[in-house]
């Protein structure tokens, strides 16, 4: 009885460890992933304001009304609303179809937002034409980025093996040595044990195929925070066929010598990468671009859908891609992700010809029986529609 007094401690020392590891990864809801692609938690300002400290600026009426819909309070002259819009260069907030406790799960989120209990990453550095480094990391790179795992990489190995380790101990024990004599002991293991390993399988097989955080070495060093956000080069140029394929494409060497045929200097990497630009190009060769996102094959996406059709913008899935030196993924782009962008995403019929055959939404629309209408209500989250 002694030995299995003695135990317990070790037992409870080993459930503590899980139940911690768990809890230490600040939940965030996943409402607050579309969040992120426009705001930051004490990171600064991004496309929209950082929202640190926003419960303290503004009440918890004024949010949830702003939160739903930002545009009809700034079309009924909400003076907050309306300089809020102004400030951040008339950039419109997306209505969002959230319930009261979505909504407050998002505030609480951003009360108890602790930035020492979230992991940062850094990238890869690259070194320019004089030696000095581009050190960039992921949370500079795409705010936001942080915390979205439950189990950070390498967390769960250790637990899983610990808790193994006590199912077979307790069974070797229960059928040959008996140093315990109390049998609700190895059934209280086996039992916890079996639910902790149940449970860690569960998370990290949900998590396969998953690059949240993922930023692979490229054999150019190219910054779309230069392309894209500096010199204001818009997605479509480079990823043309983003309007009309269901791939955004990789653009060719022809399309960077467009501007590369004459700029042969960049400011960071001088002219040892450009002129790997060059070199493809005279020799007649590909550059062997290396892509960031990636879906199963199981998965049927169509960025003509979105761009095109749906006229999403870039950042909402890639996030704030103007800010990267180096592209990392932010979004986890699972199932889950995509259902709740359809549930709360307003589908825009105005001047536009791909809804017209919507009659009867397009009639409810007109007269003002409804304001709006989400892409599930259309047939978005259909299991068909992404999976045949």
């Amino acid at each position: 009885m002694r030995k299995s007094i003695i135990l317990i401690p070790v037992l409870l020392l080993c459930f503590s460890f899980f139940f911690q590891n768990i809890h230490a990864q600040t939940q965030a809801p996943p409402e607050w992933q579309v969040c992120s692609a426009c705001h930051t938690i004490g990171k600064g300002k991004l496309i929209g304001p950082d929202l640190k400290g926003v419960t303290e600026r503004h009440d918890r009426e004024w949010l949830y009304s702003f939160i739903r819909s930002s545009q009809t309070m700034i079309k009924n002259g909400d003076p907050t609303a309306v300089k809020l819009f102004e400030e951040y260069n008339k950039i419109p907030m997306p209505d969002n179809n959230l319930t009261d406790e979505q909504i407050e799960g998002i505030l609480t989120y951003i009360e108890n937002y602790d930035e020492s209990a979230v992991t940062s990453a850094t990238a890869t550095t690259q070194q320019d034409e004089a030696g000095a480094d581009h050190e960039v990391e992921y949370e500079e790179a795409a705010p936001g980025l942080k915390g979205h795992t439950k189990y950070g990489p390498g967390n769960t190995q250790p637990t899983f093996i610990i808790f193994l380790i006590l199912i077979f101990v307790a069974l070797i024990d229960l059928a040959f040595t008996k140093i315990i004599r109390a049998k609700f002991i190895h059934i209280i293991i086996i039992l916890v044990s079996v639910f902790v390993v149940g449970e860690i399988v569960y998370v990290e097989a949900k998590a396969l195929g998953r690059q949240e955080g993922y930023s692979p070495d490229q054999p150019v060093w190219f910054s779309h925070k230069v392309h894209a956000g500096q010199n204001q080069i818009d997605c479509l140029y480079c990823h043309h066929t983003a309007m009309e394929s269901k791939s955004a494409g990789i653009p060719s060497v022809d399309v960077c010598m467009n501007c590369h045929n004459v700029v042969k200097n960049g400011k960071k990497t001088g002219t040892e990468e450009i002129a790997k630009v060059v070199e493809a190009y005279n020799n007649g060769e590909s550059i062997e671009w290396v892509r960031v996102h990636n879906l199963p094959d199981h998965v049927w996406f169509s960025h003509a859908q979105h761009v095109n059709a749906g006229r999403r913008e870039c950042q909402e899935c890639h996030g704030p891609v103007e800010t990267m030196d180096r592209i990392v993924q932010v979004k986890n782009l699972g199932m889950g992700w995509c259902i709740n962008c359809h549930r709360t995403s307003e589908v825009k019929f105005e001047e536009n010809s791909f809804y017209k055959e919507y009659v009867r939404f397009q009639e409810q629309m007109k007269s003002g029986e409804r304001n709006r209408v989400t892409v599930d209500e259309i047939g978005g989250n259909n299991c068909q529609v992404c999976h045949y």
